[in-house]
């Protein structure tokens, strides 16, 4: 299978749809892709605008700034000590990452990859690009031999589904049992919601009491596009075996998958600026207040959504049927079935749109009946 057999790109089929909630009188409120709408911090549009003498080549590996701002993040903000510059790699972007990891592991027809049972749509594209067969799977026991990429992702896209020290350590444990790597997507790790995450840092993959200070065959993966309002700048990295990293670094340097120099740059100060971080979560954290009893009032169901940037919405309905009755409403959200076909009733809404546009949700949805 090669890229031009890949399905048609899910979010065309939700078009219709924008169309009609775009005739609302009051407009549109799109709550369907979750692309930041809020100020890049100008501390970090300060250093990216300092960085733009760039006539050389990025590092791929990154620059040693780069690296140790990498480094101390992790111990500083998830709880993860003793990684070194071996142990980290910038990346275009966590999606690309996620897209190609198999086929930078190389791994093909005979492997199993295996994702969350609600996930992300591009841990499954990564499988079928190289060949592998996708599996939906959240029982680590469940999990076949042929298993050789296990994806995690915590808190969950798109149901905001956190796992604790203890599932970790099972997925894990199952996947170092396999022989498998097993990468945790976790870029929405500094927004926590409901207990209790709201006051407990939310584990990481590489946390030691999940690795029992080993980081064999795992690795963590992490986006700035969220927490810093970077989306534009493609800013992510990961992190975890040294060995593995080594790996990644030789291939992305073969395909030139290499960060911009002033991306890299900006990347060190918003890692180093926990200040922006807590302002930008206070205001998701004020438009979850308000949407969230909001769609309760409207007859939805809230599942999961303990964390992250998401609302996983159901009322007993086909997510399509929702969908236009949102669009009636003028909400755009996103279909469960975009994320597997273990919940076609739900319905995704996000955080990100402007205070305003969230208020005007909340009094649309106060219509349902």
């Amino acid at each position: 299978m090669g890229v031009a057999d890949l399905a048609d790109y899910p979010w065309d089929a939700v078009a219709p749809y924008a169309e009609r909630a775009r005739a609302h009188p009051d407009g549109i409120v799109d709550l369907s892709v979750g692309s930041p709408v809020d100020a890049t911090p100008p501390v970090v549009a300060d250093a990216l605008r300092a960085a733009t003498d760039a006539h050389a080549y990025p590092l791929t590996m990154g620059t040693p700034a780069l690296r140790t701002a990498i480094v101390e993040w992790y111990e500083r903000r998830r709880g993860v000590p003793g990684l070194t510059a071996a142990n980290v790699l910038p990346t275009v972007g966590s999606k690309e990452l996620v897209a190609l990891l198999p086929l930078l592991l190389g791994l093909g027809p005979a492997d199993v990859v295996v994702h969350p049972r609600a996930a992300y749509p591009s841990y499954e594209v990564g499988a079928r690009l190289v060949g592998a067969a996708p599996l939906s799977s959240d029982v680590p026991a469940d999990w076949p031999a042929e298993t050789r990429l296990v994806w995690l992702n915590s808190p969950g896209n798109p149901d905001g589904r956190v796992l604790d020290v203890a599932q970790l350590r099972a997925a894990v444990a199952r996947a170092r049992e396999l022989g498998a790597v097993l990468a945790s997507d976790e870029c929405y790790a500094e927004l926590g919601w409901a207990a209790p995450w709201d006051a407990d840092p939310i584990p990481s993959a590489l946390d030691p009491r999940v690795t029992d200070g080993s980081l064999d065959g795992v690795l963590s993966v992490y986006s700035l596009s969220k927490q810093s309002n970077l989306a534009g700048y493609r800013a992510a990295f990961l992190a975890g075996d040294a060995q593995i990293v080594a790996r990644l670094l030789t291939a992305r340097k073969h395909l030139g998958l290499m960060l911009p120099a002033p991306v890299q740059a900006a990347m060190v100060i918003a890692l180093g600026d926990d200040a922006h971080v807590a302002a930008q979560k206070e205001r998701y954290r004020a438009r979850r207040a308000l949407l969230k009893p909001a769609l309760e009032g409207g007859g939805f169901r809230i599942d999961a959504s303990e964390a992250g940037l998401y609302l996983w919405a159901t009322e007993g309905r086909d997510a399509w049927e929702s969908l236009g009755r949102l669009a009636d409403l003028g909400i755009l959200a996103g279909p469960g079935h975009f994320y597997g076909s273990h919940f076609p009733q739900h319905v995704r809404l996000s955080l990100t749109a402007p205070d305003e546009r969230i208020a005007a949700a909340a009094e649309r949805l106060a219509q349902i009946s």
